[in-house]
């Protein structure tokens, strides 16, 4: 098979796997912790509330060690990826060849970005606000903190300042590929706790026209 069909499958399997949604039957919780799942448009990321009671994020991430000492900062987000990509690819005009081949073919480490947030997000195209209860809410805790590389002696904090005082870059689990991207990492997080989603997703774009609205 040549790589022109391989890329043609891979192109018809992104745009039309997102049409096929599972865990159709969610339903908003009435009452729970509400999340938002926001894109770039290339990239998504998780916002949960900073504390609920099931869950005090600033205890694993003291905000001081953010340089964010603002008590605004309510919610705090969560993002997968390629490690090469977020440390040196700030914006798309720093993206380099190298950078996006180890990133398609699996060949770098992955990092997990964090960062706080201070507005409540807006629910648009680009952000899906949803609502779960707190079984769903420790299943989605248990799966992003899974997704750090935690050592003997805690979390491993990247060498890098981050886009801003607001966030921090952590080793991660697994290996990034065309077949799985940030968004999947997102996708996957929302299959766990059973919320409606993309059979599988690759693309921002699938991914959040997938979503509840």
């Amino acid at each position: 098979m040549t790589l022109a069909v391989c890329l043609i499958i891979y192109g018809l399997a992104a745009y039309t796997l997102p049409l096929i949604k599972v865990n159709s039957d969610f339903k908003n919780s009435e009452t729970g912790v509400k999340l938002f799942v926001i894109s770039n448009g290339v990239h998504t990321d998780i916002i949960l509330p900073v504390k609920t009671e099931v869950k005090d994020w600033t205890k694993i991430f003291p905000k001081d060690n953010f340089s964010v000492t603002d008590t605004s900062y309510n919610y705090i987000s969560f993002g997968w990826g390629d490690k090469g990509f977020y440390l040196q690819t700030p914006t798309w005009n720093d993206l380099k060849f190298s950078t996006a081949f180890k990133a398609a073919f699996g060949l770098s480490e992955t990092a997990m970005h964090v960062s706080y947030v201070k507005e409540k997000k807006q629910q648009n195209e680009r952000c899906r606000e949803l609502k779960i209860d707190s079984l769903r809410y420790k299943q989605l805790i248990h799966f992003i903190e899974a997704s750090f590389d935690i050592k003997k002696d805690g979390l491993e904090l990247i060498n890098h300042p981050g886009y801003g005082h607001f966030d921090r870059f952590y080793e991660a689990k697994g290996r990034y590929s065309l077949f799985k991207t940030c968004n999947i990492w997102t996708n996957n997080a929302l299959v766990e706790i059973k919320v409606q989603t993309a059979l599988w997703s690759p693309l921002a774009e699938g991914l959040m026209a997938s979503l509840p609205r």
